[in-house]
């Protein structure tokens, strides 16, 4: 492969092509083109500073490893102009910051994707990704970046969302040298230093220069594109595995046969031709209604009614993102007020005393119209009520050791029972 043909985001520069290569990486031009970089994006300034440089000539042109190391080409650096060089920088930390590596094995493993060729077109919608939103206003578009319109696709996407919209086919037979490295679709090069090698940084340094570049962007939101502020709010608050359970389960009982059913005679059933002089109705689908119980008692922290409003939007979402059939009600020992779902921090939870989370199952199902799902989240330190309710249920059990005695806010020999068989328990964190 030439060291002239484009890398990930860089076709061959026009005008370099009878360049003289010094030989040796050029460092001045390389770290001026990197200071460029963080003047045009100061909140990635940590992050591009975080980077090691290796000089290699086995890398075609600049690539990455998980390892925060960034391997570069000296041809390349020759051949490319230094505000090319710019976007390079601000491109390749951007699949380490967007953690690009783990994600595509992550992938890999869920959709049993092997292969070189699997891992390019995890390189591809990786790239996709970062490039739809992140040059322009001071930072050059290197020659041949690719973008969304390219392959005929939309932007704003995520990886694994670009991944399930294109093929290898004709429209990406140009795009063959696309190699940013295993920082970007997880697959070992031969380049790499690995985990032993020098100058890699810790899983503890890569987290902390990730959640600095979080709080450079929230600080001052406006000065960032929307593809940024989504992966620093999702940095302070990541998706964990748990949330997906708990989305899928809000789900499952929400589509489940029954749920969400109901007769109407604004269209008449099929049936009816069986049976001449009769009006049968037809059944309709209509949303799912949930309601929300929160435990508001002593044992649930601070920090875990915070998840809690969370994961009501995140439920909301799960629903088809009508808020309008969301609605939240705290219970402590008492059942409080019912609200609507308008915006989770708008959400006032009261309560602070013993538990008894049958009221508020109670005044749920006393709801006007009745809820199709009921969403419990709590520590489990309940009585559970003694019949299945009339809807489905789903539990969201925040997690608590229980050594041979434990903990009840006024009784300290209290065993919780465990939430009954008809309701689907999802542990949480």
């Amino acid at each position: 492969m030439k060291a002239e043909t484009a890398a990930s985001t860089n076709a061959e520069p026009t005008g370099t092509r009878n360049a003289e290569p010094t030989g040796s990486l050029d460092l001045d031009k390389l770290y001026a083109a990197r200071l460029q970089a963080a003047r045009a994006r100061p909140y990635l300034a940590t992050a591009l500073f975080a980077l090691h440089v290796v000089e290699s000539r086995q890398v075609p042109t600049m690539a990455v490893d998980r390892h925060w190391r960034c391997y570069v080409s000296p041809t390349f650096v020759d051949l490319m102009p230094e505000e090319d060089l710019a976007g390079v920088w601000v491109h390749e930390v951007s699949h380490l910051l967007r953690d690009h590596h783990a994600r595509s094995d992550r992938v890999a493993r869920e959709r049993g994707l092997t292969g070189p060729g699997e891992r390019l077109r995890m390189n591809i919608a990786a790239d996709l990704e970062i490039n739809d939103d992140v040059y322009g206003d001071g930072l050059v578009t290197p020659r041949g970046a690719v973008r969304p319109i390219m392959l005929q696709l939309p932007e704003g996407e995520l990886m694994e969302d670009y991944l399930r919209l294109f093929r290898l086919g004709p429209l990406t037979q140009s795009l063959t040298w696309l190699d940013c490295g295993s920082g970007a679709d997880g697959r070992d090069r031969e380049w790499d230093l690995g985990p032993d090698g020098a100058h890699g940084l810790s899983d503890q340094e890569r987290d902390g220069v990730r959640f600095r570049v979080a709080q450079a962007i929230t600080g001052r939101p406006g000065d960032s594109p929307a593809g940024w502020r989504r992966w620093a709010e999702e940095a302070f608050h990541p998706p964990q595995p748990w949330r997906e359970l708990l989305g899928a389960a809000v789900r499952s009982a929400a589509s489940a046969a029954g749920a969400g059913d109901d007769y109407t005679y604004g269209r008449p059933s099929r049936r009816s031709a069986g049976l001449p002089g009769v009006v049968l109705p037809s059944l309709r689908r209509r949303p799912p209604r949930v309601s929300v119980v929160i435990d508001t008692s002593g044992s649930v922290s601070d920090a875990e009614l915070g998840t809690a409003l969370l994961e009501v939007a995140a439920i909301a979402r799960a629903v088809g993102g009508r808020r309008d059939l969301v609605s939240v009600l705290s219970c402590d020992a008492a059942a409080r007020t019912v609200q609507p779902l308008c915006r989770a921090e708008g959400i006032a939870l009261m309560g602070g005393g013993g538990t008894d989370l049958r009221a508020g199952f109670a005044r749920a199902l006393r709801a006007s119209p009745a809820p199709d799902v009921v969403v419990v989240l709590t520590d489990g330190q309940t009585p559970w009520p003694g019949t299945q309710p009339s809807c489905r249920t789903v539990v969201g059990l925040f997690p608590r050791r229980h050594s041979g005695t434990s903990w009840h806010e006024n009784d300290p020999d209290y065993v919780p029972d465990a939430p009954p068989a008809w309701a689907r328990v999802v542990e949480l964190g």
